[in-house]
């Protein structure tokens, strides 16, 4: 696969620090990084004509090792990136404490069933130009200090423009997926700067509405810590200035350079990642006109094998038009059950075998699994352990998966919670925490539980996906009214919500609404009236799925943001 082939017709050029496309490539950490994957498949089967940048992560994020008392250990998760993707003969050099960072690209190109094709390219600086700190750039997701940071990030930024136009890449829209990659706009502002001989002023020579004629911004962080910033001091030290200083601090912020105010104030479309993020971030970023555009998943990635062939007998061509899900009212209950049983056993036994947890097929089985961090609220199912095994004795188990970030001590702190719930629960609940949660393990989960949990503190839900993926594979979320689940909630029909529509949390009051749903509501329906379950199950399907998937929201950036 040569590169060329790319450079006939005007692309998307997607940026994002993080993009997952297979579990055998370590180049995600979680929820963005899968989201951005999902979004270049589905222009693959779409053919629209986008190409990736990211960083080659060739450590990967981390591997996940817990100990008996659930202690998080963290190693290296390299992977072979020459079996996977491709070395192109391109090399750039970017400017980083006043001396050259020389960078490659890796490529990988996604291929659809429908012909389609979406080159990503991987930036990497380990090549023996570099001195062997500067190797180091590209090795580690999310890993190390300030300064590590912020060199990926104008690797990510500036070197990303610089490759795809050594490559001759025609690009039409520069998007950043999250505010990793807003240095991309000051090198644009460098690249269309106008001749000083055209303007009367030197101040006139950037050219901020061609910057942003061409960029698009989608924030996916409704947590005031979760937006990089940078002191201006290390900005200098490490990048210079590649535009005057006065400029930059116009753009990105007077005290600190703010990532996301930069690439606020270049982009003309901007977009948070759900309904209800629109109005956080609206409230965070007051006097910038944010849209909203809901996140989805990419169908035929996150359907399980049973429910495939279930959904390729009733429905031609739902791989390619999910909206065609809107009729699995018609397929047999007994079909839809008898799928999901199958993708049940297959988690079960897959669960059984690596932790000997001795997990039943016939027990309710909650499932969550996502990054460990305090507000996620992992814990809350156990503020009350003893009242929850009154509940669910003999009735449920419990799956549970997740890192915590390596800085994270409150993430880790509850994940040690967990465990020690479940050591002292063991004898009335079965509960299971598997270790080192990635694309794989994802897949098995999102299908083979029976409901899926999320209940993080309201309002820092932007959007969520898991629940998304279960919804396609016929499994009802039992989920706090934030991000997708105000849109995809209907109560008792396509699961259940927990709390109302309060704009925070109450914690009791949110523990109680669980156990009594589940003890009122949701385990009679599965275990005394089989039918109405299965009928959720379809609702699910019907009022989740047919909506909330990559088709549907890449149609809308195209729409909205693309061709504007």
């Amino acid at each position: 696969m040569v590169v060329e082939e790319f450079l006939k017709e005007g692309r998307i050029a997607y940026f994002s620090m993080e993009i997952g496309i297979r579990p055998e490539m370590h180049t995600y950490s979680g929820g963005l990084g899968i989201l951005a994957g999902d979004t270049l498949k589905s222009a693959a089967d779409l053919r629209i004509p986008m190409v990736g940048i990211t960083l080659i992560h060739r450590m990967g994020y981390f591997k996940q090792e817990l100990d008996p008392f659930g202690r998080q250990i963290e190693h290296p998760d390299p992977w072979d990136i020459e079996k996977y993707l491709s070395k192109l003969d391109v090399k750039v050099e970017v400017m980083i404490e006043g001396k050259p960072v020389y960078v490659t690209a890796w490529l990988y190109v996604i291929e659809s069933i429908t012909g389609g094709k979406v080159p990503v390219l991987f930036l990497d600086t380990d090549i023996p130009e570099n001195t062997s700190e500067d190797r180091t750039i590209t090795h580690f997701l999310y890993g190390g200090d300030l300064q590590y940071r912020l060199k990926q990030e104008i690797i990510l930024g500036i070197g990303g423009v610089r490759i795809l136009d050594n490559l001759g890449f025609q690009i039409n829209k520069y998007h950043m997926n999250e505010g990793h990659s807003s240095f991309l706009t000051l090198e644009l502002l460098n690249k269309f700067k106008k001749p000083i001989e055209e303007v009367w002023s030197e101040d006139l020579v950037w050219d901020i509405d061609k910057v942003k004629d061409v960029c698009v911004f989608t924030t996916h962080t409704p947590v005031e810590a979760g937006h990089d910033r940078f002191p201006y001091e290390l900005v200098q030290k490490m990048l210079g200035e590649p535009v005057p200083l006065w400029l930059i601090k116009k753009l990105a912020g007077d005290g600190m350079l703010n990532m996301t105010l930069l690439g606020f104030n270049l982009s003309e479309f901007i977009n948070g990642v759900s309904k209800k993020h629109e109005e956080v971030s609206e409230k965070m970023f007051p006097g910038y006109e944010i849209h909203a555009i809901t996140n989805g998943v990419h169908t035929y990635t996150w359907v399980s094998e049973s429910f495939k062939k279930l959904y390729s007998k009733y429905h031609f061509g739902w791989a390619n038009e999910p909206e065609i899900f809107v009729r699995a009212w018609r397929i047999p209950s007994e079909e839809v059950w008898n799928a999901h049983v199958e993708a049940k056993k297959h988690l079960i036994d897959y669960v059984n075998r690596i932790t000997a947890a001795n997990l039943n097929y016939d027990t309710f089985t909650i499932g969550f699994a996502r990054r460990v961090t305090p507000y996620k609220r992992a814990d809350l199912l156990f503020l009350d352990p003893d009242r929850l095994a009154m509940i669910g004795e003999g009735r449920i188990q419990i799956i549970y998966a997740g890192k915590a970030h390596p800085q994270d001590e409150g993430g880790k702190k509850i994940i040690q919670k967990i465990f020690e719930v479940k050591e002292r629960m063991k004898d009335r609940l079965k509960i299971v925490y598997i270790p080192n949660y990635d694309m794989e393990m994802a897949m098995k989960l999102v299908a083979g539980v029976d409901i899926w949990l999320n209940n993080p503190l309201k309002p820092y839900e932007a959007s969520g996906t898991s629940g998304m993926k279960a919804a396609h594979n016929g499994v009802p979320n039992l989920s706090v009214l934030d991000g997708w689940w105000i849109e995809g909630w209907i109560e008792g029909y396509t699961g259940w919500a927990i709390g109302g529509m309060d704009e925070t949390s109450d914690t009791r009051r949110d523990v109680e609404d669980i156990y009594y749903k589940l003890s009122n509501e949701i385990l009679p329906l599965f275990y005394e009236n089989r039918s109405n379950w299965i009928n959720i199950m379809k609702s699910a399907i019907a009022m989740n799925a047919y909506y909330f998937n990559t088709h549907r929201m890449i149609r809308l950036y195209v729409t909205e943001a693309y061709i504007r």
